[in-house]
């Protein structure tokens, strides 16, 4: 008997197969069972007629509960009107292990309960659909830069360099070298190999100690981070605008039943395509203030004023050229107004605020020198950094792109929680 997936059917139409799975719902006339299975690849309903069955596979039936593994045969046909096109006219039934009484159930259940059993939680029909799409987006992440000639560069999780502020790091004890922390970024170190290379990009777990408690904020989240030689602020943008579009188009293209399942509106998303709109930070707070935020010039961006920037907006919008006091070091001043910086965030439409933040570096060896002292960071430890401005320096800009919250606007779900497998909050290490 020829084993199969479920999302194989389509090659088996006519064939006697054996599906391997986890029970979902069963339901039963007396005289007709159904059984719908999930495998991980997809669903499928099992029709079981008492009549033309094994007297031995009708009382198996009759064990089933929610999540028992079993082991189906029968013959596959088509039949649009179940899940994924296709059914199985049952002939077998394995139980290979019971379900037990399962804690998820069709019933309304709290969030805290749910998260608690998240490890069982993932098995569902919602949370397969936010893993499928994470996973084409993951996917559609690597696809982009490799067609476009960009490298991969593995960055280190454990720094002695930081590119924020320290209060907002996990700090570790480094043997006899005084204190590690996790990363926030693999930016600087992509920088260096943006000099070897031209086109580089990282892509990892990154790491950030701020007490937040926002649907935008996780402890512990992945991030993508390109590097290119020779871009100036303009370029690198483009490069965004791009590097979006070809994202939520993949996502559109392998997903449709996945955001289907979310009750996605792709309406929305199929508007996705470049060039996306631009407002100066200074535009941003007139703006704002406009419509009566008390929000004075000099203040960074909060949750509350990206939600009031973009809320018109059907594309993702870039705010650019930031106070230069409320950004990080690196980033390079603007020639045409010494208070900001050539940066910009891009904030998605929808209300879920910022999920790019990128720059031009600042190429200057002194001045950067200057920005680092100015921000209480001690030089010796950027050393190396300060290295890549004395030999050979080079215009070049990137920007760290948030997997969660692009995987929760794509989905269209409302927090950040949802879109990894295991979420790490300030008040969540379980499971």
């Amino acid at each position: 008997m020829a084993k199969a997936y479920i999302n194989e059917l389509q090659g088996h139409v006519g064939r006697d197969v054996t599906i391997s799975g986890w029970v979902v719902t069963t339901r039963s006339s007396g005289k007709i069972a159904f059984l719908v299975l999930r495998d991980g690849t997809g669903y499928l309903q099992a029709v079981f007629a008492k009549k033309e069955v094994p007297e031995e596979v009708w009382n198996a039936f009759g064990t089933l509960t929610q999540e028992t593994t079993v082991a189906v045969t029968g013959t596959v046909r088509e039949e649009p009107r179940s899940p994924g096109g296709y059914e199985l006219t049952a002939t077998g039934l394995e139980v290979l292990a019971p379900g037990g009484e399962f804690p998820i159930t069709p019933k309304e259940h709290g969030t805290q309960f749910l998260f608690e059993h998240r490890h069982l939680w993932l098995r569902s029909r919602r949370q397969v659909a936010i893993a499928k799409v994470r996973h084409a987006i993951i996917q559609g992440i690597h696809d982009f830069f490799d067609q476009r000639s960009f490298t991969h560069v593995d960055t280190p999780i454990l720094t002695g360099s930081i590119g924020e502020q320290a209060g907002e790091l996990f700090a570790t004890d480094y043997f006899d070298l005084g204190k590690a922390y996790l990363a926030q970024t693999g930016q600087l170190y992509v920088e260096a190999a943006a000099a070897a290379l031209g086109k580089v990009y990282c892509f990892g777990p990154t790491f950030r100690a701020e007490k937040s408690k926002t649907r935008r904020h996780l402890t512990e989240f992945w991030m993508v981070e390109p590097e290119v030689a020779f871009n100036d602020s303009d370029a690198n943008m483009r490069l965004q605008e791009e590097f979006l579009s070809f994202i939520v188009a993949r996502a559109l293209e392998r997903c449709r039943e996945p955001l289907k399942e979310l009750e996605r509106d792709t309406a929305r998303l199929e508007t996705i395509v470049p060039p996306f709109p631009r407002i100066t930070y200074s535009d941003a707070i007139a703006k704002l203030q406009a419509e009566g935020s008390d929000i004075k010039w000099g203040s960074d961006l909060g949750a509350d004023d990206e939600t009031a920037l973009s809320k018109d907006s059907e594309k993702p919008l870039f705010v650019m050229n930031y106070p230069k006091e409320v950004k990080a070091f690196y980033m390079k001043e603007n020639p045409a107004d010494p208070r900001t910086v050539l940066n910009n965030d891009c904030l998605a439409p929808e209300g879920y605020g910022e999920i790019i933040g990128g720059s031009q570096r600042e190429d200057d060896h002194d001045k950067l020198l200057q920005r680092i002292v100015a921000q209480g960071l001690d030089p010796s430890g950027y050393t190396w950094y300060l290295d890549l401005r004395k030999y050979g320096t080079f215009v070049h800009s990137g920007f760290g792109l948030g997997v969660e919250r692009t995987v929760a606007w794509i989905t269209g779900i409302p927090h950040i929680r949802e879109t990894i497998a295991f979420p790490r909050q300030i008040h969540r290490l379980y499971p």
